[in-house]
């Protein structure tokens, strides 16, 4: 096994039936001052530059917590826009012109047979970038496969969670009578 471990290119992914139109999720994911409220690991997110919406190339910051207390602070790029179809997005550790991505994030939504439902993927692939995961299997290379199948893991329970979430206080506004 060489250095990488298989961090690169390692992926995860959910596909989910939700009870909101594609509108209505378009409008949940891309709505970054909500992050913190729905991602047990995203606690903040927020435009730079004067972005208020996804475009590619549009950045924007974010704050990661895990559960050992760990907080980081990456700078996020958007590598796909297509309301309300597709976003996506690279993390960097640094400055985007200097550093490779550690990870690729994805949303894409497709209407579902049922007008008020969406099925939705959500994906992440890790990048060829310096990341905690990368660190933890250069630590401890003889487990390097357990720590990157429980971090792959950890990702789809959060993706789940994030997006259960989503469609819990977005179905619930819906829903309330005015």
């Amino acid at each position: 096994m060489d250095e990488d471990y298989g961090v690169t290119g390692a992926h995860t992914e959910v596909e989910l039936l939700v009870d909101l139109t594609v509108d209505e999720l378009w409008a949940a994911i891309t709505d970054l001052s909500r992050l913190g409220e729905w991602s047990p690991e995203c606690p903040y997110a927020a435009w730079l530059d004067g972005w208020t919406a996804p475009q590619v190339g549009a950045r924007y910051e974010a704050r990661n917590r895990f559960p050992n207390g760990l907080v980081t602070h990456v700078l996020c790029v958007v590598t796909a826009a297509d309301p309300p179809y597709a976003f996506g997005w690279d993390v960097y550790g640094g400055d985007p012109e200097t550093h490779e991505p550690f990870a690729t994030w994805r949303y894409n939504l497709r209407p579902a047979v049922r007008p008020d439902q969406t099925v939705v993927r959500q994906s992440f692939t890790h990048g060829p970038g310096d990341s905690g995961a990368r660190a933890a299997v250069r630590a401890d290379p003889a487990n390097a496969t357990a720590i990157l199948q429980g971090r792959l893991d950890q990702l789809r329970r959060n993706m789940k969670t994030t997006i259960g979430a989503m469609v819990c206080d977005v179905g619930r506004v819906r829903t309330e009578p005015a």
